[in-house]
């Protein structure tokens, strides 16, 4: 267990929801990866990623899927390409990255609270 923080620690962290518009193969990665394009609306837009989560996830299938990302850690340099938000899973019984989604529809941009 991580050590504990107060409800205003977990408050700095800015995690919402957005729609996947874009997706493609990133080879160039050290690991496999995918390149997303997540657009969170009107108040935060579009933003991108790179995911090592090509076990359970191909391109094509990615569009539409509603993620949740962590919007406001700086962007960050992955090989060729800068990701700008951190894309949010958990690991399977393989160690293998589950995308964390919301169980029902809703409005992108949402915040985690």
């Amino acid at each position: 267990m991580s050590d504990l923080i107060d409800f205003n620690d977990f408050m700095k962290v800015d995690v919402r929801v957005g729609s996947v518009v874009r997706a493609e193969p990133y080879p160039e990665a050290r690991k496999p990866a995918i390149k997303l394009w997540v657009d969170f609306g009107k108040e935060i837009g579009e933003r991108k990623s790179s995911a090592q989560i090509t076990k359970h996830y191909t391109p094509e299938a990615l569009i539409g899927k509603k993620v949740m990302a962590v919007v406001n850690f700086p962007p960050r340099q992955i090989g060729k390409f800068m990701s700008e938000i951190l894309v949010l899973g958990v690991p399977d019984e393989e160690g293998e990255v589950v995308l964390l989604t919301p169980d029902k529809d809703v409005p992108n941009g949402g915040r985690l609270f």
